[in-house]
């Protein structure tokens, strides 16, 4: 009976504390492709991508039905790092909705301005940036006085707190109307209530390299995995796992009062199977406290992050080529920093086109022989099948008017029509290809019939390709699969590379497009394609995740595009429109809504890009 009044009286007060406006709230997911794109416009970083923030202790002033609900002591508020631009998940200040949108946007077009170079502390940079964006983008101005206005009302009355605490909120307000009129903040007994309107003054900050040296996948037990979509990024420590031995009795009772989130006590990962309970505690907590163990849990939450199975390994046909990568922290390709190393199926054996794909593949074969030009007459040569009538007859009447000409280029050749383009196709073969499309498909599935169909399609139309699989596990090995050579004839046996093809480990893209451009560089045509299929972004277990594996495979696309190659990306990731424009332009890369739609639609978009070629 006393902890369900105590539940009720929680439910109560905390209903009482809570200021959000639920109802008009807006969600990051609504706005996030617009945000991506006002935020790139306004000169912002365009290798940022737009993330959730993670609520944080503020530790400014509260009311009192807050302090007794203990709410309001953390909360999500903007600020970027080198990765990202984190803003608040969801946004619920205002009444009304347009408001809340608004602040979204002028939460991006603050953080446009900010390079990380602003002197000051939190309370003058913010002023600074606020002054320099409205400065730069006027029109920001109305929808900026309207949210300070709305901010305004809702903050604390100074003439109703005391001393030091009245003149520091005056003052805020005042930096708040007029940016930049302030140049110091008034000490007072405590810090004033949080400012929505400004980036955050002590951001959560991931230190560098925290991904480093990764933990490999060591359990293979099933059970309940689920990811946490609408979760932000965690800050994590790494921890050594408790003794096995050591229990809650030996610890001395006069530390318990010492304790604080992470506790150190050795309890079976077995005695624990409520999942529902373990999401409430990750998303409660800033930091999380990740250790190794062996034990099997009965439910497992999996954030942004996946591991690698064991794979056999394919035939080795080489001892690796080294290839550079680049840094661009320090804005520098360091040499011989990846290897790659090609393999190829180890005894395929030749097989026929699936049964299901029979009927697409006919239709492909006969839209593309409609793409071969024709058998065509080359006019003006010196020797050839024919007599060339027209010329023949200029020369003629102008020997007869007494003009001399020489007697070449009378005849005509039929020579056989074919488009100077070569292809090469990068397949994307990471671990993350195995997650599901249906019910009935593999994201891999999908990914070998996508090959057989664009096989089958560019093999009717006589195009000159190669096909080639890749996936990493940091820069030694990268994996480079062989399915398809430029010199090798589309067969039973290339038919069985690509069906024996199987999710392997990471996506360090950059290697593998530097790799990929060298072999299709070494090609005579005059139009190159170089087309990269993928389902997500380019990561890998060591500091390549993020953003250093943009910067990288950008520089590598770059290189290929000025070395006179069109590099182009097809992915099933819903989220590639945040990133891919940065990576390929706005132009360089097409996103399948729909992933089981992929087969048939790759070889319609090569239609489309080499109609010129």
């Amino acid at each position: 009976m006393e902890e369900q009044v105590g539940e009720l009286w929680h439910r109560l007060v905390t209903r009482l504390a809570d200021t959000a406006h639920r109802d008009a709230a807006v969600t990051l997911g609504e706005v996030a492709p617009a945000l991506g794109l006002f935020f790139r416009a306004l000169g912002g970083d365009g290798g940022l991508q737009v993330e959730a923030a993670q609520a944080s202790a503020h530790g400014g002033r509260r009311n009192w039905l807050q302090r007794l609900a203990g709410s309001g002591a953390r909360l999500e508020l903007a600020w970027r790092d080198e990765r990202s631009l984190r803003l608040p998940a969801s946004i619920g200040l205002f009444e009304d909705r347009g408001l809340n949108r608004d602040l979204y946007f002028w939460l991006a077009a603050l953080a446009a301005g900010d390079d990380g170079r602003t002197p000051g502390n939190w309370f003058t940079r913010n002023q600074a940036l606020a002054r320099h964006t409205l400065t730069r983008w006027p029109g920001l101005r109305p929808r900026y006085r309207r949210l300070c206005a709305a901010h305004l009302a809702s903050r604390p009355d100074p003439g109703q707190l005391r001393g030091d605490d009245g003149r520091c909120e005056t003052a805020l307000r005042a930096a708040l109307l007029q940016p930049g009129s302030v140049q110091r903040l008034p000490p007072a007994r405590r810090r004033p209530a949080a400012v929505p309107l400004w980036l955050h003054p002590d951001p959560p900050l991931q230190p560098a390299g925290a991904r480093d040296n990764a933990p490999p996948d060591n359990d293979p037990s099933p059970g309940d995995s689920r990811k946490l979509e609408a979760m932000a990024r965690r800050r994590a420590t790494r921890s050594d796992a408790p003794g096995g031995e050591r229990g809650l009795v030996t610890m001395r009772m006069e530390n318990i009062l010492s304790w604080g989130e992470y506790v150190h006590v050795d309890r079976s990962s077995e005695d624990e199977d409520d999942s529902e309970r373990a999401e409430a505690v990750a998303r409660d907590l800033d930091r999380l406290a990740l250790s190794a163990q062996r034990q099997t849990g009965g439910a497992r939450l999996r954030f942004d992050l996946d591991l690698p199975a064991a794979a056999e390994d394919d035939l080795v046909l080489d001892d690796g080529t080294l290839l550079p990568e680049w840094d661009w922290r320090k804005g520098t390709l360091l040499p011989d920093r990846c290897r790659v190393v090609s393999l190829l199926s180890r005894n395929p054996e030749p097989v026929a086109l699936p049964l299901h794909l029979a009927l697409p593949a006919r239709r492909l074969r006969r839209q593309f022989q409609a793409l071969v030009p024709a058998r065509c007459w080359r006019r003006g040569q010196t020797d050839g099948q024919a007599i060339d009538i027209d010329a023949y007859l200029r020369f003629a009447t102008d020997r007869r008017a007494g003009i001399q000409r020489d007697a070449d280029g009378l005849y005509r050749q039929l020579h056989q029509g074919q488009r100077d383009l070569s292809c090469l196709l990068l397949a994307d073969l990471s671990l993350s290809t195995d997650s599901w499309v249906d019910d009935r498909h593999r994201v891999i599935d999908v990914i070998r019939d996508s090959l057989l169909l664009f096989s089958e399609a560019l093999n009717a139309g006589g195009d000159t390709f190669a096909l080639y699989g890749f996936s990493s596990r940091k820069r030694d090995p990268i994996r480079f699969h062989t399915l398809k050579t430029f010199g090798e004839s589309y067969n039973g046996c290339i038919r069985g590379r690509i069906l024996a093809i199987r999710p392997g480990y990471y996506t360090r893209l950059g290697a593998a497009v530097r790799h990929a451009a060298a072999l299709l560089r070494a090609q005579p045509a005059g139009h190159r394609l170089l087309l990269l299929l993928t389902d997500g972004k380019p990561n890998d277990l060591d500091q390549y995740e993020g953003r250093y594996g943009i910067e990288d495979t950008r520089h590598a696309v770059r290189a290929a595009r000025r070395e006179g190659l069109q590099p182009f990306c097809i992915t099933i990731d819903p989220k590639g429109n945040d990133y891919l424009p940065h990576l390929f332009g706005r132009s360089g890369y097409a996103v399948i809504r729909n992933p089981s739609q992929l087969p048939g639609l790759l070889p319609a978009l090569y239609a489309r890009l080499t109609l010129q070629g």
